[in-house]
């Protein structure tokens, strides 16, 4: 797949390399060159910056006048998911996600999150593997 990621914080490095070592085409561009990145051609568009306003921007660009048809929107605020939603932009919220998943263990819930945990810790460990 083609895929523009807009915000290259920690989360959209880390998803960039995952993507890149499943052999996708990878593009991390700020919301200014996105043409230039080739939005117009792009597959999936991950909006991962800090803010919510430019997320929801970045998306609902690509959808409306680019045609993006997979758009992904980071939302630090959970209320503001359902906006999205009403938009047809897929998101996620790493508060509403750690917060569930974080009760989910405290309550001893080993089904909730049994599998992002299995996929996140191999994701660190081929991590390490790389910097030993």
């Amino acid at each position: 797949m083609n895929i523009v990621i807009v915000g290259c914080g920690r989360v959209g490095a880390f998803l960039a390399g995952q993507l890149d070592k499943a052999g996708h085409a990878v593009t991390i561009v700020d919301l200014d060159v996105l043409r230039t990145a080739g939005i117009d051609k792009a597959d999936a568009i991950f909006a991962l910056t800090q803010g919510d306003n430019r997320n929801l921007m970045a998306a609902q660009i690509a959808r409306q006048i680019f045609g993006v048809k997979r758009v992904i929107a980071k939302v630090n605020d959970p209320i503001r998911a359902a906006l999205y939603r009403a938009h047809e932009i897929s998101t996620v919220s790493r508060t509403t996600i750690l917060g569930t998943l974080l009760e989910a263990m405290l309550m001893g819930d080993a089904e909730v999150g049994k599998v992002l945990i299995e996929k996140s810790k191999a994701a660190e460990a081929a991590m390490a593997g790389e910097l030993g």
